[in-house]
């Protein structure tokens, strides 16, 4: 069945090919714009229409995607006269897929609200294996009511979009994923070497660790179980016996020749805490330093908004 809505790509490369797969298999019909026209052959077989611009694809789509690699290349599709800019008119909606640069995507913003036109960074949390399966994540800014008017096309390929907040929300989300996941990465490294140099062999190190409470924790949920909410006094776990086994842990680092930067970094941080007199306060409680260091209020949340999302989730 055909729907109404003409959509445009731009951008067909491992992640582009399978959201425009999904959304023709939706119904959508689609003009779609490549460096190279090869990448769209599968599209065309099913009936897409190839444009020879990004300009043509914002004047023939009602709304438009961009799924590319870099900031410089979502620069380059829409600047000039064959840039996509210069083809989208008042009331069409552009969605970047792209994981791009803050400051490109509010500038393009500031641009096209000149135009009347909406822009909406939505970088993609997966692989284009997630993509093909239609299971990947949206995470959307900008006007709210763009994001209902794209949303049909978006839950035509996943149907976890995310709206979270004004235009670079989404890219900031994003970013934030990524740093946080490739900072993880490094630490339980860094703790694993540790245990292995230590004298404990990876897998059963690997596998015990797996079996924990925190191994069986989803990621975001630690920091829910006193930080968010704002249940650091009275303390769960005492920040002086925090301190204690994160100084024993280190003690083992160095006995054993380990770089701990990481974890030497959090340390720190735990004896600043202890020197303001937290020993008594939860072991979560140190992390308020960091909301300081950066000029920001502790930004607790209501144990009902912590639920609440756990419970959607």
């Amino acid at each position: 069945m055909k729907n109404a809505m003409k959509v445009g790509f731009v951008g067909l490369g491992s992640m582009g090919r399978g959201m425009v797969a999904n959304l023709q298999k939706a119904g959508y019909q689609l003009v779609v714009n490549d460096l190279s026209q090869a990448a769209a052959v599968d599209a065309i077989a099913a009936g897409a229409m190839w444009a020879e611009t990004p300009r043509e694809v914002a004047e023939d789509a009602d709304l438009v995607f961009t799924s590319l690699p870099m900031p410089a290349d979502v620069q380059a599709v829409s600047a000039g006269t064959d840039g996509l800019i210069a083809g989208l008119s008042e009331g069409k909606v552009w969605v970047d897929t792209s994981t791009n640069d803050l400051d490109v995507i509010r500038e393009l913003h500031g641009i096209l609200v000149q135009k009347k036109v909406y822009l909406l960074d939505a970088p993609i949390g997966g692989s284009p294996h997630n993509t093909v399966r239609g299971d990947i994540i949206f995470w959307v800014g900008g006007e709210e009511r763009a994001f209902q008017l794209a949303k049909p096309a978006l839950d035509a390929i996943s149907e976890n979009a995310l709206f979270v907040g004004e235009c670079g929300s989404g890219t900031i989300t994003k970013l934030v994923q990524n740093m946080f996941s490739l900072a993880l990465l490094s630490v339980q490294i860094e703790c694993l070497s540790m245990g292995v140099k230590a004298g404990v062999d990876m897998l059963p190190l690997w596998k015990a660790l797996r079996q924990g409470r925190l191994g069986q924790m989803r990621t975001f949920d630690l920091i829910s179980a006193g930080f968010l909410p704002n249940k650091l006094d009275p303390a769960k776990f005492f920040l002086k016996l925090a301190e204690k086994d994160a100084r024993l842990a280190l003690q083992i680092g160095r006995s054993n020749r380990v770089p701990m930067k990481l974890c030497s970094a959090v340390h720190q941080d735990m004896l600043e805490a202890l020197n303001r007199g937290w020993e008594m306060r939860d072991a979560q409680s140190f992390l308020e330093l960091q909301m300081e260091r950066s000029g920001l209020p502790p930004s607790f949340l209501t144990q009902e908004e912590v639920d609440a999302v756990k419970e959607s989730t």
